[in-house]
């Protein structure tokens, strides 16, 4: 049995990184692997009471391939790490099936409560892009999508995609079956919007609306033009007849 889910990550690894190019690479050569092989090692470690043990081994694994995963967190089968530098996954985050997680990714926990669930539980199927920091024991449902550098806080419903900070759904997707997987590498596809582009897009549309209402508002002032000069004129000579009555002038 062990062999066998060794030997879906590798195929795992083959299927979601076209630079892999043969199992013999990607265990020599992947440290996301290795990774796994330390936390499978150290988990063990850790379920049967050898506290120490189980984080010593996990601290090996640390050491050798830039991935801090606590012992006591609970890992699918064929999770993908790619890269993998700078991972942290929290004691008490679970991580689903077929999961697959960039450098950078903290699972982190909010939370100082020694045996309370502090970490995220991340659903199968899911994309966790490079720099993205999942904080909080709330679930991140199947299927989602989370974008490089977000800040997730809350709960994701399953196929949404999140982006920003905080992250917020920009778009989502029916989580599709196991026999027919929908893979974007580093959660980025054509259906999810810019935020940035978004906020500019708002603003050149109000910018827009200010210029045709000032235009709109030159166009009365040009029509009323001759009224108001008249106006005016009439206002002078008003002007000028009550100062030649207040100084007492007077022709007869």
């Amino acid at each position: 049995m062990l062999l066998k889910n060794l030997r879906d990550e590798i195929d795992a690894t083959l299927a979601r990184d076209p630079a892999a190019r043969s199992r013999l690479e990607v265990v020599l050569c992947y440290p996301g692997f290795h990774a796994l092989l330390y936390h499978r090692l150290a988990h063990w470690l850790w379920g049967r009471g050898w506290l120490l043990a189980g984080r010593f081994a996990s601290h090996i694994g640390r050491v050798l391939t830039g991935i801090e995963i606590h012992p006591g967190a609970r890992i699918g089968k064929r999770v993908f790490i790619d890269h993998g530098m700078g991972v942290v996954i929290g004691e008490t985050a679970e991580v689903g099936d077929d999961v697959t997680l960039y450098q950078g990714v903290t699972l982190g926990g909010t939370s100082l409560t020694r045996g309370a669930k502090r970490h995220p539980t991340i659903g199968n199927g899911v994309i966790v892009s490079s720099g993205a920091q999942v904080l909080g024991p709330f679930r991140v449902g199947d299927g989602a999508r989370i974008g490089a550098q977000a800040v997730v806080l809350s709960e994701v419903p399953p196929g949404a995609t999140m982006v920003g900070i905080p992250a917020r759904p920009v778009g989502g997707r029916t989580p599709q079956p196991r026999s027919e997987p929908e893979f974007q590498p580093y959660a980025v596809c054509g259906d999810v919007p810019d935020p940035v582009a978004r906020t500019l897009n708002g603003l050149l549309d109000e910018v827009t609306k200010l210029r045709a209402r000032v235009a709109e508002l030159e166009q009365e002032r040009t029509a009323q033009g001759p009224a108001l000069e008249a106006t005016s004129g009439e206002s002078q000579t008003f002007r000028g007849v009550a100062t030649s009555h207040g100084n007492g002038t007077d022709d007869d």
